[in-house]
């Protein structure tokens, strides 16, 4: 079946974050080394936290998507960092690099020519892939918006 080039393309630019929202590379961007694990007053979560958080729901649903054999982590525990803070920048660094380079994965799954968004995934109980690439954007479009806001409460955003 030919796949549907303009759903194809709006489901990328929604989870570019594109639009309504702040992007992801924009809510990361010049966050300092010294606020990435602080939560303010009022907040649940570090920027860390958040951050880590993402990265794992983003990979845990592209890799449920693609991997008949992925095993996602255990709920909720596994989906959240166990420390406030990285351990170092190279630490926040990688979970940045990581979460872009599963974000630049699951777009490119969802523009593939051969991907049938609305069939659904054998391995998924009668999901499809429009389902969780909508999922995703939905999930990173929240979790975006507290690290927005808990940058905001520590001052760090621009």
């Amino acid at each position: 079946m030919k796949k549907d080039n303009l759903l194809s393309e709006l489901l990328a630019t929604l989870l570019k974050g594109e639009g309504a929202h702040a992007d992801f590379a924009t809510a990361v961007k010049d966050m300092p080394a010294d606020a990435r694990g602080k939560r303010p007053d009022g907040a649940e979560h570090t920027p860390w936290q958040l951050l880590e958080h993402l990265r794992i729901a983003q990979w845990d649903i592209l890799e449920y998507t693609r991997d008949a054999k992925h095993v996602s982590p255990d709920f909720p525990a596994g989906y959240w960092p166990t420390t406030d803070a990285p351990a170092d920048g190279a630490a926040w660094d990688r979970s940045v690099a990581s979460f872009q380079k599963d974000l630049a994965a699951m777009i490119a799954l969802v523009s593939d020519e051969s991907t049938d968004l609305l069939a659904p995934i054998p391995h998924a109980d009668g999901k499809t892939v429009l389902r969780e690439a909508l999922l995703l954007a939905d999930h990173n479009a929240y979790h975006l918006g507290q690290l927005v806001l808990v940058r905001r409460l520590l001052g760090t955003w621009k």
